[in-house]
């Protein structure tokens, strides 16, 4: 895998904290953060389901993979330098209920302060 693309909810104060986290981390392969149902998550990946993007977190592989939920954190994990092997054990049977909580609680988070897209999802500054 040469490349992911991580499709994230531009509209919600974690995703957004969790995207400039990402950008600041060494990548072993390379994330491009892209607003989830944008015009250029739209035009990047036409036969995908954009609406279930706004749902939860997706991530794109270079030949088509798709990950959701749960997968796609570990996989954004598994392409940062200090955190694979984090994700290599959170993708075992002991790390797989840390995960899942984890991504659970993040998703009960996001519903409690995300603001709707409506579609006009822009990418926002980071913070100062």
């Amino acid at each position: 895998m040469a490349r992911l693309t991580v499709l994230y909810d531009a509209q919600c104060p974690l995703c957004v904290h969790l995207r400039h986290w990402l950008l600041r981390q060494r990548q072993l392969v390379p994330l491009d953060l892209v607003p989830a149902a944008s015009e250029e998550a739209r035009r990047r990946f036409p036969a995908l389901d954009h609406e279930s993007t706004l749902r939860e977190i997706t991530v794109i592989g270079d030949r088509g993979q798709v990950y959701r939920s749960t997968a796609a954190w570990i996989v954004c994990l598994w392409a940062l330098a200090e955190h694979r092997p984090k994700a290599h054990w959170l993708s075992t049977p002991a790390g797989q209920p840390f995960a899942k909580v984890t991504v659970l609680a993040a998703a009960k988070y996001r519903e409690l302060t995300a603001a709707p897209c409506e579609g006009r999802c822009e990418v926002p500054a980071p913070p100062g």
